[in-house]
Formats: C-alpha cells, sequence, structure tokens
C-alpha cells in the first residue's frame, strides 16, 4: 500500500476545538440572545404601558385625554385606525418613488459609470444617508413646498379624477400650502434612495461574472443581460433593500411633522392638507402635553407601529424566501 492509499484509508475528523473558538462561538451565540431579549423587552414594555389605555373603555379614556372624544368623538381605536391608514400611505408613496430611483441609480454605479464616476456617486449616496431627519425636514419645508405647489395645482387640475390626486369637493383646489401628504412622501422618498441605493449596489455587484459574460457571449444587449442576469440574482437583495427603507418611512418622526398638516380622515387624495398623519409625527406632536393616561395612549399607538413593523419584515423574510432557491453559484 502506497504512502498516498493509506492516507486515503485514515477517517476524517474535525479538529478539536481551541479555546478561541469555543470564546467566538459563545460571543456570536450570546449576541443572538441580547437580540432576542431586547426584541422582547420592547414588546413587553410596550404592552405593558398601553394596557391601562387599551382596556379603558371610549368614555373612561376620552374624560382624562385631551385629545379624544373631542369634535367628531374619536376614540382610542378610531384615532390609531386613522394614524396606521395615514403611517401605511404615506409610506406606500415614498417606497413607490423610492424603489425604481434606488436600482437606477444602483444599476448605474454597478454596471454603467465609469469606474472613478462610479466611486464618486458612491461616496454621495453614502453620504445622504448620514444627513440627520431634521434637516430633511427643514429643507422640505423651506425648500421644496414652493417649488411642488405649482406642481400639485397641475396635478389636481389635469389628473384630479385620480383618487390619489383629487381635490378637496368642499372648494375643488389642492392645498395651498403643499403640506400634504404627498409632500412627506418624496421627502421620505429622498431619505430611503441612500438605503436602497447602497444596498442594491453591492448585491447588483456581487452578480457571478460567468452569468453577465454568456447572456454577452449569446448575443444579449446590455439591458438584456441586466434582466436575465443581474436583476433576477439581485432580487432577494432588492427585497430586503426596499423593506429597510420602508422600515425608516414607518418610523420616520422629525421629517413627516415638520412639512405635513396633520388630520384625521381616510382619504385616498395625498395632495389635500388636513387629511393624513403618521403614528410617529402625531406622537411626537401630542406627547409634550400629555399626562398619564395620554402617554398610555400614544405608547398605544407606538404598539400598533410596532406590529406594523413586525409584519412588514416577517412579509420581507416570507418573500425573500421564496427566492431562495435561485443561487448565482448554480
Amino acid at each position: 500500500m502506497t504512502t498516498a492509499q493509506a492516507a486515503m484509508t485514515v477517517p476524517l475528523t474535525a479538529r478539536k476545538e481551541s479555546i478561541a473558538d469555543k470564546v467566538f462561538g459563545a460571543f456570536s451565540a450570546g449576541a443572538a440572545v441580547i437580540i432576542l431579549v431586547t426584541l422582547a423587552a420592547v414588546a413587553t414594555f410596550l404592552l405593558t404601558e398601553a394596557w391601562p389605555a387599551l382596556t379603558s373603555t371610549a368614555a373612561e379614556l376620552a374624560s382624562k385625554v385631551a385629545w379624544l372624544g373631542t369634535g367628531s368623538g374619536e376614540t382610542l381605536i378610531s384615532v390609531i385606525g386613522y394614524l396606521v391608514f395615514g403611517t401605511i400611505l404615506v409610506s406606500a408613496v415614498a417606497l413607490a418613488i423610492a424603489t425604481p430611483v434606488s436600482i437606477g441609480i444602483a444599476l448605474f454605479i454597478s454596471h454603467f459609470a465609469p469606474r472613478r464616476l462610479a466611486a464618486g456617486l458612491g461616496y454621495l449616496i453614502d453620504l445622504l444617508a448620514a444627513i440627520p431627519s431634521v434637516v430633511y425636514g427643514l429643507w422640505g419645508s423651506i425648500v421644496l413646498l414652493p417649488v411642488l405647489k405649482p406642481f400639485y395645482q397641475w396635478l389636481g387640475h389635469y389628473f384630479g379624477w385620480i383618487p390619489l390626486f383629487a381635490p378637496d369637493p368642499a372648494t375643488g383646489e389642492v392645498s395651498p400650502t403643499g403640506r400634504v401628504a404627498l409632500s412627506a412622501s418624496i421627502v421620505l422618498a429622498i431619505m430611503i434612495i441612500p438605503i436602497v441605493t447602497a444596498i442594491s449596489r453591492e448585491v447588483f455587484l456581487q452578480t457571478p461574472k460567468l452569468h453577465e459574460e454568456a447572456a454577452l457571449a449569446m448575443g444579449a444587449t446590455r439591458w438584456e443581460m441586466i434582466r436575465m442576469a443581474v436583476l433576477p440574482f439581485g432580487r432577494p437583495g432588492v427585497i430586503g433593500a426596499t423593506m429597510l427603507g420602508l422600515g425608516r418611512a414607518l418610523g420616520e418622526t422629525m421629517a413627516v411633522y415638520m412639512i405635513i398638516s396633520g388630520g384625521l380622515t381616510f382619504s385616498f387624495s395625498v395632495i389635500q392638507s388636513g387629511k393624513h398623519n403618521t403614528i410617529a409625527a402625531y406622537i411626537a406632536s401630542q406627547f409634550p402635553e400629555a399626562n398619564g393616561s395620554g402617554v398610555s395612549a400614544l405608547i398605544a399607538m407606538g404598539l400598533a407601529l410596532f406590529v406594523i413593523t413586525l409584519l412588514v419584515n416577517m412579509l420581507a423574510r416570507w418573500v425573500v424566501s421564496r427566492r431562495s432557491e435561485f443561487s448565482g453559484a448554480n
């Protein structure tokens, strides 16, 4: 028996773990446990603090909370319903604006731009993500709103038959101030573009070169190569990136608070003022003057936002898992 044959007959066994391996394994497990404990602690806190408001009757809560039971007699559940609707509407419009723009920028940086230009654009995109939200709110309220007001007038005049762009039925006009849900959505879209672009860019750069070269060798154009090789490979990553952007849009506070003219309705028109508000912005506006029962009611709204965010992430994981059978290494 030769030396090589003798070596092949020796059974392969795993190397004995060193102390460093054990420490690293324990550290990784501990980090995972910390995430679960933190999430459970946040959920427990929200539920505990919101329980008094959730178990009180509408009359009892209205007698203790100034902004409940007034005007049209809103209850806590109805206010939460209005805010959930406004949060989802504003965030969905922002995501609809940001996603195609982000994918286009990411594709340009990863497959079209020269190397030096791509590096500069990538740096600028990353820099946009570092700008505080209050700066976006100031810029939107001072610079962007005067520019958007004529555009809203044009939308209401020519596309008012679409529910999203319907003017006020009482006056037949759109908002003269521009402080509407669409303005908040545009600012949120600008805020989440860096996140979606940065992640999508990195995903597109991971596309196997063999896939791209095979598509080009078969006579595909640059766009056909991207459509057949790059986009299918990067779809799970793009979905994850959009969900991260949606998570920031759902929880954004100051930018929305500084731009939107808040209201509590189920209106689908995004160019009417005083119709929508988001959970985070509403909590920020009511929290400074809230008493004990008011704080409990606001935390109940925070619990609703927590549940929405959790459901969005679960949906994203489910969508990504359905695409997990596609692998660039295949």
